[in-house]
Order: structure tokens, then sequence, then C-alpha cells
């Protein structure tokens, strides 16, 4: 078997990839397929090289399927690191803040607070950008965009999320869709949903029709898939600068 081994010089980076890998892959046996760590220390990983294949729709459906019941495994709150991470995280080379403890924060809150507003002070923003985003962050804490998690999702407990997932990170393989690099989290399921489309992703349609077969989802979803890809592209606008400011604005636009 082939192999290839990612080093970085931060230990927590690599903390975080690993506990986010096993977190992932304990999802249960109907859940989606983890790359494995076959190995790592404190500054390094490695993994497995995956072969590729073209995709099919058969393929889409099962993996709709699948992160749909990877997202029912669950995590305790909003934010939560996957177990045995007692830092922030990573999500590229941009920092993730994680919630030992979630409170009582709704998801409008929590989104606002640390997925937004971390962000939003970067130099892809005007000043007048960043009052309006910041604007608009109030508006996402207030609670008029709360929705409630996929059906598969316990009481209680909200998805657990790949949290990275656009289409550079789904693998089309011969034994099925097999997800890599990580950012993950507890969240909501369909922030992963709508990261899928961000890139564009093959037979994105039929991925998020067999998840919301598999794991219905509150009325108005595809409404809030603008909602929901906030966060990677203000993320994308913090990394790689103002060539995001425009995608980042229009979904202030469009739910401001």
């Amino acid at each position: 078997m082939e192999t290839f081994r990612k080093t970085d010089h931060r230990p927590q980076k690599i903390s975080y990839e690993v506990t986010a890998l096993l977190w992932l892959a304990d999802a249960g046996d109907q859940a989606t397929r983890i790359v494995p760590v076959l190995d790592y220390g404190k500054t390094w990983l490695e993994e497995p090289v995956l072969s590729r294949i073209e995709a099919t729709p058969r393929m889409a459906e099962e993996f709709g399927r699948a992160l749909a019941y990877t997202h029912a495994a669950g995590a305790p709150h909003l934010g939560a690191p996957p177990p045995g991470h007692t830092t922030d995280g990573w999500m590229g080379e941009a920092p993730l803040p994680l919630l030992a403890d979630g409170g009582s924060a709704s998801w409008g809150q929590y989104y606002a607070k640390y997925r937004v507003e971390p962000y939003i002070d970067c130099p892809a923003f005007s000043q007048t950008d960043r009052e309006r985003l910041h604007q608009f962050a109030e508006k996402l804490a207030s609670g008029v965009f709360d929705h409630d998690q996929p059906a598969l999702v316990r009481s209680g407990e909200v998805s657990r999320l790949h949290g990275d997932l656009w289409s550079g990170n789904v693998m089309w393989t011969p034994d099925g869709v097999t997800l890599i690099d990580p950012a993950a989290q507890g969240g909501h399921g369909e922030e992963d949903l709508a990261m899928l489309g961000v890139f564009g992703c093959p037979h994105l349609e039929t991925i998020r029709d067999a998840y919301a077969e598999a794991s219905p989802l509150q009325d108005g979803w595809r409404e809030r898939i603008g909602l929901h890809s906030l966060h990677i592209l203000i993320i994308h606008a913090y990394l790689f600068g103002v060539s995001y400011r425009s995608d980042v604005m229009q979904i202030v636009k469009k739910y401001g």
C-alpha cells in the first residue's frame, strides 16, 4: 500500500487532524468513509494514498445517505472539538474557535460569534463592509434564522460535522466516497451540505436529495444554503483576500 506523510511544526494542528479523523471514523457502519490514520506523531500524520475514479450518481446517492448518518452520530454542542483535542482548531490555515463548553447559545448566536465575527477585520473588507458584516452578525444572533437540526440528529445534540466539506476533500474511490482533511466540530448539518456546492461537486443535487431523504431537513433548507456557505467564504476572504469579498457581501445583501 502506498502511503504519504503530512507534516506540520505545530503539534496542535496535527492533534486536531488526527482526533478529527478518528472521531468521524467512529460515527458508525452507515456513516461516510474516512481516510484512515495509519500512524502519527507530534508533528506528522501518515495516511494511505487513495485511488480515484469517476463519480457516479449511485456513489453520490450512497454518499448523501452516509453523510446523514455521520451527522447523526452527534456532538454534545455547537463548536464542540473532537474528543481528545483541547485547543482551537484550523480550517486550512485559518484559526477555528472550538468550545469545550457550548453553554446555551442558539445556532445564530454561535454562528455569528464564532464563525463570522472572528474573520471580519481582515484586509479583504472595507470599513463599510465591516460595518455591514457586524450588523449582519447581530441579525444572526437575534435568532431570526435559527432552525432545527436534521431529523436523525438526537434531541439535545448537534451534528458531527466534517467542517471543511468542499469538493476537494471528497475523494471518489473504488470503495465509494472517502473524506479527507476535516475540520471536525459540532455544528449544523446544513453547513456541510452547503459547503459541498461552494466550488462545485459532481452530482451535487443527488447527494443533497439522498441526504434529505435519509434525514429530513426543516422546510426552507434550500433557501438557507447561502447562509450556511457564509463561513467557508469568509474564511477564504480571510485567507486569500479581496477576490472572495463579493461572494461574502452578496450573502449579506441576500439575507440582510
